[in-house]
């Protein structure tokens, strides 16, 4: 029989109305710098990133994710004006707290321990959390055409993190999976 394996991964995700600001802009881009890419998941500051998981013991995962939020609190969140990763990413800034700092890397190892997912590329680098507006079919021309516009361009926005979402790759774009309210 063959192993039926999907991709995940575990984010944190806005209120419905910062969704809808944040789509618009990702909109923005799409329309006048022909990137698309982002708007295959709903807004989100990615807590896990992609993983593969075999579906028939998504239980399991689902169980280690119920255990991780049973103790932990809400995060307050606060999105904070634009920042990039050059020549191709451009995002919503989210500010470094403790809480969500804490947040993150309490996920990593506890998925590390538990089942054994290590994301090998976030090894080496320090958590920088933040919302994709524009990535992946961003040209470096329509980076530097854009960022220009957006690296003063103000965003304030905050919000209390209450659950932790995993999302599911199906039909060419991430969908809510479901949902672990802390």
């Amino acid at each position: 029989m063959v192993s039926s394996r999907s991709l995940f991964f575990i984010a944190l995700l806005p209120p419905v109305s910062i969704q809808e600001e944040v789509n618009q802009i990702k909109q923005h881009f799409s329309d006048r710098y022909a990137s698309s890419h982002a708007q295959k998941s709903p807004p989100h500051i990615t807590l896990q990133p992609p993983f593969e998981w075999n579906r028939e013991s998504v239980g399991v995962l689902e169980e280690c994710l119920s255990g991780f939020v049973s103790d932990r609190s809400q995060v307050p969140i606060t999105l904070s004006g634009f920042a990039a990763f050059p020549p191709r990413v451009i995002f919503v800034n989210v500010l470094k707290t403790p809480e969500l700092l804490n947040l993150q890397a309490d996920l990593a190892n506890h998925l590390k321990i538990t089942l054994g997912i290590v994301d090998e590329r976030s090894q080496g680098r320090p958590f920088a959390p933040h919302m994709t507006v524009a990535f992946k079919d961003l040209t470096k021309q329509n980076f530097k055409a854009a960022w220009p516009e957006f690296q003063d361009k103000p965003f304030q926005a905050e919000f209390t993190a209450n659950q932790l979402t995993l999302l599911i790759h199906s039909n060419r774009r991430w969908n809510i999976f479901k949902e672990f309210p802390f």
